[in-house]
């Protein structure tokens, strides 16, 4: 009777207490979601299970930046050895631009250079947040914190984990979750935006096609923006290099090996464990406060605020071009980086109010490839500012 009353008091089930009930819930929606409604499954999937993991009592599948290691009892965790190696390090956020760098074709971005500025101008709600999380939650959250805050409205997931772990590691699991979520709810959060910002005459201008781009082109491309780039902000060197280099090797045409593994078996391996570890940072004790709502309110103003800064700013642009040449404001909406989520999202949404006559995808994808750029230099902005 000893034996079995020792066994049960030793279980996790007498430690179970109301913030991991909880866990599992958030954990069991974001499976949820990624299952049944598809949003971001690759990454809610790992995050969801994550978090389950991290609040089942005596498992030790937690992870944490300020994590101290008992010398008496030197056991080696699991998910606390991949958030040591990969994300306090800062390994894991820089692979997958690389994989991402891989997988995106940059032509449509030259085609039509001046979709480079609506990347930037969608970066808006990034600033808008910051300086909001920091003046009006002031006593709730640092410089550093809103910085952190702020980069979920360029909708970037990497990006967001590699600011937040040098900027504000403990807040690293509501901001991902708020990053990540918001990126799956591209296609609910964006269409009302542009609904209200755009006539039925903006939504049918019809793009022409954009000029073709030489071979030269796109090999230079990722040189010559990772040099510039690096030489202005040289904080975003991590993220930014790394994406380049992952493009040049798409580019080159003599690297298929290398192209093939960079954004398919090694990006598909950093995302497993960059989204489980994410999700193993969520302890209930943590996460479960009231900064936690703050966040997630903040980064839906972030990122209505960056979709917002993409479609006027294509307006802006419609005053100043000659008739003819006027770009569908809708496509300044795909600016943030959500690749290529933006983009199908504004295919949809014009492609449906013009009764199919307008299909500005490949016009979309500009400002959409720019967001990435857009992202990486705004985070190496703050690293460069509060680092």
């Amino acid at each position: 009777m000893e034996a079995l009353t020792k066994l049960v008091t030793d279980s996790g089930f007498a430690g179970l207490d109301w913030q991991a009930l909880v866990m599992f819930a958030v954990g069991g929606v974001l499976i949820y979601l990624a299952i049944r409604k598809q949003y971001e499954p690759l990454l809610l999937i790992p995050i969801g299970f994550g978090a389950i993991l991290a609040n089942l009592p005596l498992a030790n599948m937690s992870a944490a930046h300020g994590f101290v290691q008992n010398p008496d009892h030197p056991t080696h965790f699991l998910l606390q050895m991949v958030y040591d190696a990969g994300i306090r390090t800062e390994f894991l956020p820089p692979v997958i631009f690389l994989g991402v760098g891989a997988l995106t074709d940059f032509r449509p971005l030259l085609g039509r250079p001046i979709t480079f500025m609506l990347g930037a101008a969608a970066q808006l709600g990034i600033f808008i947040a910051a300086l909001g999380a920091f003046y009006i939650f002031g006593d709730t959250f640092t410089l550093k914190e809103a910085a952190s805050i702020g980069i979920i409205g360029g909708a970037d997931g990497p990006t967001s984990i590699f600011l937040a772990s040098k900027l504000a590691p403990e807040l690293l699991g509501a901001i991902a979750v708020a990053a990540y979520s918001y990126m799956a709810l591209v296609p609910v959060i964006q269409p009302p935006i542009m609904r209200l910002l755009t006539t039925q005459s903006e939504r049918e201008i019809e793009m022409k096609q954009a000029k073709p781009v030489s071979q030269t082109a796109v090999i230079l491309f990722p040189i010559l923006t990772a040099v510039i780039a690096i030489l202005a902000v040289p904080t975003c060197a991590p993220l930014l290099g790394m994406l380049m280099f992952g493009n040049l090797l798409r580019e080159s045409q003599v690297t298929d090996r290398l192209f093939k593994t960079a954004g398919g078996p090694l990006v598909n391996v950093v995302t497993i464990f960059l989204g489980i570890t994410v999700g193993a940072t969520m302890e209930g004790h943590s996460f479960l406060q009231a900064r936690t709502l703050f966040i997630l309110i903040i980064g839906a103003v972030a990122f209505s605020f960056s979709t917002f800064g993409g479609v006027v700013f294509a307006k802006t642009l419609n005053l100043m071009l000659p008739k003819g040449k006027k770009i569908n404001p809708c496509i300044g909406a795909a600016g943030v980086s959500a690749v290529p989520m933006a983009a199908r999202v504004v295919q949809t949404f014009v492609s449906g109010s013009t009764g199919g006559r307008v299909n500005p995808l490949m016009a979309a994808m500009g400002p959409n490839v720019a967001g990435v750029i857009g992202s990486a230099v705004a985070a190496g902005v703050f690293l460069q500012l509060f680092g």
